[in-house]
């Protein structure tokens, strides 16, 4: 089992910010991951809220008043001592793109840019499995790591101030998808016709921190035949369990 050094700081009066060094790869993920699952298998009444990022975990306490040093203490000797844990099944989720022009609103200039070819930008796009890390931004927006660096791309320098909901996006060294209509400075070179984001679902995102996504590309008349299979609840979405 791999560990790291990590560090431990007061974030408020009643959490704690715990950190891996600073760079997103999937052995520091799966780290993040297995002592986040360990603390929660502890079920711990203090304990309120765990949120991930790409390399840290926010532990949030349910008193008005934390003893931090004391809790950071006992979470240095629970990362010290845990046993390997199993982290949960992790699925590969199966997301259909369109690249069509009518989406793909920088695709032009994403191809003058990198001196490649429409088609090979979305062959390389689609090819890649891409990680989740976590999940933020806007409710089911998956912050995903993978992305070839053939393909890196920086934000608009003015970001556009409606985005599409389903818009796949690069910005910077990361990919994404849009889950609702949003402002948004990410070069847009498709859209997904499919819902990441439920509210009356009992897990209203699909996906998790730790499953992997791949972008199976489809033209404008398969897009709109997903589009009123998803509006219609007749959409079922592919997708297998992996190793993590």
């Amino acid at each position: 089992m791999n560990k790291f050094k990590l560090t431990y700081s007061r974030y408020s009066e009643t959490s704690i910010l715990v950190e891996w060094p600073q760079y997103m790869a999937p052995e520091i993920l799966n780290d993040v991951l297995l002592f986040k699952n360990y603390l929660l298998k502890e079920n711990s009444e203090s304990i309120i809220q765990i949120t991930n990022a790409y390399c840290s975990i926010l532990i949030t306490y349910g008193f008005n008043s934390v003893d931090i040093d004391a809790q950071i203490a006992s979470l240095k000797s629970k990362y010290d001592s845990r046993q390997d844990l199993e982290i949960r099944a992790q699925k590969l989720w199966k997301i259909p793109a369109c690249y069509d022009l009518c989406f793909g609103l920088d695709l032009e200039e994403l191809s003058k840019a990198k001196k490649l070819s429409i088609p090979e930008i979305v062959r390389i796009h689609s090819e890649a499995i891409y990680k989740v890390y976590f999940i933020g931004f806007l409710p089911g927006f998956l912050y995903l790591g993978g992305l070839d660096q053939r393909l890196f791309m920086p934000r608009k320098k003015s970001p556009r101030p409606y985005i599409e909901r389903g818009a796949v996006g690069i910005g910077g060294e990361q990919t994404g998808i849009y889950p609702d209509a949003s402002p948004g400075g990410w070069n847009i070179i498709g859209n997904s016709p499919i819902v990441f984001f439920n509210p009356n679902l009992e897990q209203p995102c699909f996906a998790r921190a730790g499953d992997c996504i791949r972008f199976v590309p489809v033209d404008l008349e398969t897009h709109q035949e997903i589009s009123s299979h998803v509006k219609n609840r007749t959409y079922k979405m592919e997708s297998e369990v992996i190793d993590g």
